[in-house]
């Protein structure tokens, strides 16, 4: 048999780095049996991929109805590293002995990456394989996939401090007589939040119409835009209700306060720096429901998601990064990183691992790369995402290809329940 155990350890319990950061991990082997191998290979892998498919029907020569199914995919690829920790592809043979084997590997991520992204038609997934590389025979694969952050920093543009603000106003006809309108007011004190954090949501109601509002509801969405380009360049937009809230009645006559609150979840942040062919946004849709003979009204604002949250109350001065800025349309210029400097991965620490490598308590290895700019900025808590990969494994992989860590990954992103967003401008 050989090869009894193989598990992939990192030195990070939530096996989550940030852009630029060192990936430090090993390969822990347990052979029963001395074992002959060319050498044992490993390959770190960050790409996006986008796939679904489309059917189409078609009336043939003979009038008869033909179903066609187009699979459409893009693909892009970010850095690919391999090397031998043993051996090399033209060497010798090398015999492993029985028992318990460790081989160390390491890795420098470049430093403007995507987040890391599980969606219903596409990812951006960050794996490293390792290949027990053996002559005349399969080789032995081991993959795990870990998480990678672009830091988003609310605090860098200015428009992530501006209100949300919805007003909407109705008159309802009848009996060709308008009546006074239906006034519908709705704010949130600023546009950037972090997972972990509370939205506030303050609803204005003043209903001067003869009409009952039954209910305002408040949907926090997904809208995610997934790019193919083969076999010719096409794109598909789904948009997910993450969370709703709702309140209500205001009947006819009435004025209405109402205080509300929604927790963002470890939802990945805004934009996806860098990569072409997924585009995430979010935002907030408000919708007032009327009686069923009557239109509902309806407005959505765009709302941005990061990791880093704003720090320092309106009117406050904030510490200015010593990164570039941003220019104003979000995109970075090329000659300046969208991520603020990162300091250097520290070596691991071969204490430091639990069985599995996410289950120990701590921060990370390495501190995310902004916490020396906001020392007042308690560490994140990093918590696993709602959304998860059906697998990590890749067309023309084996079904044989053990998967170390949770069969089904889910990105872990940085969370902050403690930190309050900034209030209401008065």
């Amino acid at each position: 048999m050989g090869l009894k155990e193989a598990a992939i350890y990192l030195d990070n319990q939530f096996n989550t780095y940030y852009a630029g950061q060192t990936v430090n991990g090993r390969i822990e082997y347990v052979f029963d049996s001395p074992k002959k191998v060319r050498g044992v290979h490993v390959k770190f892998k960050g790409e996006a991929h986008t796939e679904w498919s489309e059917s189409k029907q078609e009336e043939d020569a003979e009038g008869k109805t033909q179903s066609t199914d187009t699979l459409h995919t893009g693909n892009e690829e970010y850095f690919q590293i391999s090397y031998y920790l043993l051996g090399s592809s033209s060497g010798e043979e090398i015999e492993i002995p029985a028992g318990k084997q460790v081989y160390n590997f390491t890795c420098a991520l470049p430093p403007v990456l995507p987040s890391s992204f599980e969606g219903q038609y596409g990812f951006v997934r960050y794996t490293v394989k390792v290949t027990l590389d053996r002559p005349w025979k399969f080789d032995q694969e081991t993959k795990m996939a870990f998480t990678v952050i672009n830091a988003l920093d609310l605090n860098l543009n200015p428009s992530y401090r501006e209100p949300i603000h919805f007003q909407m106003e109705k008159t309802f006809c009848c009996f060709c007589c308008a009546s006074p309108p239906l006034s519908v007011d709705v704010r949130a004190p600023v546009s950037g939040y972090c997972p972990g954090q509370v939205i506030p949501i303050t609803i204005d109601i003043e209903n001067k119409s003869n009409v009952q509002l039954h209910l305002v509801k408040v949907f926090l969405r997904k809208v995610v835009t997934y790019r193919a380009t083969s076999p010719s360049t096409v794109t598909k937009k789904a948009k997910d209700v993450i969370l709703t809230i709702q309140e209500g009645p205001a009947p006819a006559g009435t004025t209405k306060h109402w205080n509300l609150s929604m927790e963002v979840p470890p939802i990945p942040p805004s934009n996806l720096v860098n990569c072409n062919i997924i585009d995430l946004d979010y935002d907030l849709k408000v919708e007032c429901v009327v009686p069923t003979t009557h239109i509902n009204m309806k407005d959505r604002k765009y709302i941005t998601i990061g990791t880093v949250p704003l720090v320092g109350m309106a009117g406050q001065a904030v510490p200015q990064p010593s990164a570039p800025m941003m220019p104003s349309d979000g995109q970075p210029s090329p000659t300046q990183p969208a991520v603020l400097p990162v300091m250097p991965g520290q070596p691991a620490q071969p204490g430091n691992l639990a069985g599995g490598g996410w289950a120990l308590p701590g921060p990370p290895a390495q501190p995310p790369p902004y916490q020396s700019l906001y020392p007042t900025l308690t560490e994140p808590v990093y918590k696993v995402s709602p959304y998860e990969a059906r697998t990590i494994q890749d067309r023309g992989e084996s079904d044989a290809m053990g998967i170390a860590g949770p069969a089904r990954f889910a990105p872990f992103y940085p969370t902050y329940a403690a930190v309050q967003p900034p209030p209401l401008p008065h």
